[in-house]
């Protein structure tokens, strides 16, 4: 089974951030994890990826802009989650 690419910009005291970060690790999903904490120039980054969203986490599964924790959330909710984490 062929694990997608999983990016999440996050901050270390968000809690959706570790809300986020803890669904894909109870998955057992690899992900590289960019912390935006003291480094305006990366969530600058962040923002212009994410279409101007500020706030973390930002996540992304291969070049689809999933959004934040609670879109993540409704995707496993609607059982689409796994689908996109394999394909």
């Amino acid at each position: 089974m062929t694990m997608s690419d999983v990016t999440i910009y996050s901050s270390d005291f968000c809690p959706f951030c570790i809300r986020a970060k803890h669904l894909l690790d109870a998955k057992k999903v690899d992900y590289r994890e960019i912390r935006v904490d003291g480094k305006p120039d990366v969530r600058a980054e962040m923002t212009r990826l994410a279409g101007g969203r500020t706030s973390v986490p930002q996540i992304w599964i291969n070049d689809h802009h999933v959004g934040g924790c609670d879109q993540l959330m409704a995707l496993e909710r609607a059982g689409k989650l796994d689908a996109m984490l394999t394909g």
